[in-house]
């Protein structure tokens, strides 16, 4: 009976040794992992946004969508004129997962970057998503123009990676998705009244991104198959769930 004693006491001062040790190591680390994971942020928001020459980080607003959490949008201005924002999506119609990247649109309503932040996709093919080679054909694309937003593949203009079919669908889903939801929320995002660069007008009458069906339509940007519209309507940037059927080449 003692020694069931002894080996229970010894084996409660591990277990507190151990937790206090994890609890010092979690907050020495916490803030160097913020503070890296704010600079790989804003390091994809500079590299999607118009030019610019004011601080994004200081100049964002919280866009709030119904059942999800506020979107956080991040302005550039040169001087006081507004060029464009930049804000995350999430396309959970990846391969393999959650596609995460940012966007950069201009005050029109063309895109003006993508950057990825996080994805699980297959190192040497949907992987390829990171690749700017994939990434820069959606510079320059808008609700209006191209008409059909899908992969050539499926009728439209973009060309998916070869054996990446589903990877390259869900980012052009979630592009489409993330421009209708500019194009709703334009005023909230820009703000009313606020200087725009040439003050150029949003092409096409948009309605709310979780009205809408699947690309192509041009509706909320969903992923290849769109999920049903309660569940865009839970999130306005999420693509919903996809049918992962493709043939790998």
């Amino acid at each position: 009976m003692k020694e069931i004693l002894r080996l229970c006491l010894v084996l409660t001062l591990v277990a507190a040794v151990s937790a206090g040790v994890l609890a010092f190591v979690s907050r020495r680390t916490a803030e160097p992992i913020a503070r890296a994971l704010l600079e790989e942020r804003m390091s994809a928001v500079r590299d999607v946004l118009p030019p610019f020459d004011n601080d994004p980080n200081a100049d964002r607003v919280a866009i709030g969508v119904e059942d999800a959490a506020p979107v956080e949008i991040y302005r550039g201005r040169m001087g006081q004129a507004l060029t464009g924002v930049a804000f995350p999506i999430k396309a959970p119609d990846g391969y393999s997962g959650d596609i995460v990247f940012m966007l950069g649109v201009d005050t029109a309503g063309v895109v003006t970057g993508l950057r990825i932040l996080q994805h699980l996709e297959t190192p040497g093919l949907g992987a390829k998503i990171e690749d700017a080679a994939f990434r820069d054909q959606y510079r320059g694309a808008s609700l209006a123009d191209p008409e059909v937003w899908k992969v050539v593949k499926d009728g439209g203009t973009f060309v998916p990676i070869t054996g990446a079919t589903i990877s390259s669908r869900a980012v052009t889903a979630a592009t489409e998705r993330g421009l209708q939801f500019f194009g709703a929320h334009r005023d909230e995002i820009l703000g009313a009244g606020a200087g725009l660069v040439d003050d150029p007008v949003v092409p096409g009458d948009h309605d709310a991104p979780g009205d809408h069906g699947a690309p192509g339509d041009h509706g909320a940007p969903g992923a290849d198959s769109t999920a049903a519209g309660a569940q865009e309507a839970a999130d306005p940037l999420d693509a919903g769930a996809a049918d992962k059927r493709e043939d790998r080449r």
